[in-house]
């Protein structure tokens, strides 16, 4: 992961100063827009091949992760709403979009690479998703005014742009278990193909998030600011998601599940509702969890490779 998400930062910074290059950026990000979908598409697949309809009910921890998840999110947007002149406004909204932001479609990949159980966050991701598809268009039109968004158009365009790359391979993965044994057994043989296929991913979202960061006009404190918001919403979320889903012995799981957010999403969703200088919470975010995600693989990996030296690893 530190290698995709150094090669998504060189491959943006490579085609920003050498100008030679000018003519083939639009096919390039064309190609990119084109296929992201595509390998989230994929990897989820070959995840839920592993998963079974029957595992995919809710957990205990589910409810109190959705608590958080809304409670957060409304104590940052009621001050708001009350004091439009509220201070640090777009620091603010930063970070209520990424408390807000749905579960990552491809959290399953992560979580089942560090062990955890892929079907309790499967579960979750649809219901953060529903649950954000309701609580958005309610309160950020009350935040910052757009004209032409109503409730149920909004409801309509959120799980429009979430529920494609998250039911599809689902319904194809049951579709494949049920009467295509064989060739789930074939594709389930690829244990690290999901995986690779999400570092290609990340490397695609990371360089978008540098551009974005660099084509900002705002000031470096603000930027600063912002980032920040993004890093301390991460810590928050992985602590009290593991904290939760450990009470529950799904510890992993309940990190993912709160923790790794769909920011690609998150960053849609402050564009469209509120400051768009607010999206650069999102975009940080994407650096801050990606970060903790690697440190995580590299914990389970040497852990694997150092069994007795587990006990002098820091507990997370």
């Amino acid at each position: 992961m530190p290698v995709a998400m150094l090669t998504g930062a060189s491959v943006y910074l490579i085609f920003a100063h050498l100008a030679w290059l000018a003519p083939i950026k639009p096919f390039v990000n064309d190609f990119a827009s084109i296929l992201t979908p595509c390998l989230i598409f994929t990897m989820l697949f070959l995840t839920f091949c592993k998963v079974s309809v029957r595992e995919l009910r809710p957990r205990k921890w589910h409810l109190w992760l959705i608590l958080i998840q809304t409670t957060s999110c409304l104590m940052l947007a009621i001050p708001m709403i009350l004091f439009p002149n509220f201070p640090y406004k777009v620091v603010v909204q930063s970070a209520m979009v990424c408390l807000i932001c749905p579960t990552a479609t491809a959290a399953a990949v992560i979580t089942a690479k560090l062990g955890g159980n892929a079907s309790s966050l499967t579960t979750y991701t649809i219901l953060s998703n529903l649950v954000t598809a309701v609580v958005v268009p309610i309160f950020f039109p009350l935040i910052e005014t757009h004209e032409g968004l109503g409730f149920w158009a909004s409801v309509w365009m959120i799980l429009g742009k979430v529920f494609p790359l998250l039911i599809c391979p689902l319904l194809a993965a049951m579709i494949v278990r049920k009467f295509l044994p064989k060739l789930k057994e074939k594709l389930t043989s690829y244990h690290d193909l999901a995986f690779y296929l999400w570092s290609v991913a990340l490397a695609i979202v990371v360089g978008q998030t540098i551009r974005s960061i660099v084509h900002s006009q705002a000031e470096w404190s603000t930027l600063i600011a912002i980032g920040g918001a993004g890093l301390a919403t991460c810590i928050v979320q992985f602590l009290l998601g593991k904290r939760i889903g450990g009470y529950y012995n799904d510890r992993i799981s309940g990190g993912q599940a709160l923790g790794q957010k769909n920011t690609i999403f998150a960053i849609w969703m402050a564009y469209t509702y509120l400051t768009p200088l607010s999206s650069l919470g999102p975009g940080s975010y994407v650096l801050w969890q990606n970060m903790f995600n690697s440190w995580q693989l590299w914990r389970k990996r040497v852990k694997e490779a150092h069994p007795t030296h587990e006990a002098t690893l820091l507990k997370v």
